[in-house]
């Protein structure tokens, strides 16, 4: 049996800022429980007439999120111990899926990038093994 959602669950739902499965979960229990839906109704009516709590003000904003460039330097293994364990936790523990996008998005950065270069350096190579052999005596 799974877990009842929390109103805090609920509101990061809405935001898509669950883990993937625990959206899954909740989706899955909206769409057989009337109940669920009124209250994250209701959940939702609050919010919108402005009532916020520190936590979700936190949230929202994303507060507690490494930036771009420090989840780059996590990447390439640049950051002391103590930023590091953050950055995992915070992707693994917590599954923030706008960091972990963010993630992705830099791996495949750092991959094309590896591309380009490998592609810079096979023509480099070409052109002046070319003007080498048109030196010759």
């Amino acid at each position: 049996m799974t877990q009842p959602f929390s109103d805090d669950e609920l509101l990061a739902y809405l935001d898509e800022m669950l883990s993937v499965e625990r959206a899954a979960e909740c989706e899955s229990q909206l769409r057989s429980s009337p109940e669920l839906r009124q209250r994250l109704s209701l959940l939702l009516r609050r919010r919108d007439q402005g009532g916020h709590s520190i936590g979700e003000v936190w949230r929202r904003k994303r507060l507690s999120c490494p930036s771009r460039s420090e989840l780059g330097s996590w990447l390439l293994d640049a950051l002391d111990d103590d930023p590091s364990d953050y950055i995992e936790f915070h992707l693994k523990t917590i599954g923030c899926r706008a960091c972990a996008a963010n993630v992705d998005d830099l791996r495949q950065s750092q991959q094309r990038g590896a591309a380009g270069v490998e592609e810079r350096r096979r023509k480099f190579f070409e052109s002046s093994a070319g003007v080498l052999r048109s030196r010759r005596p």
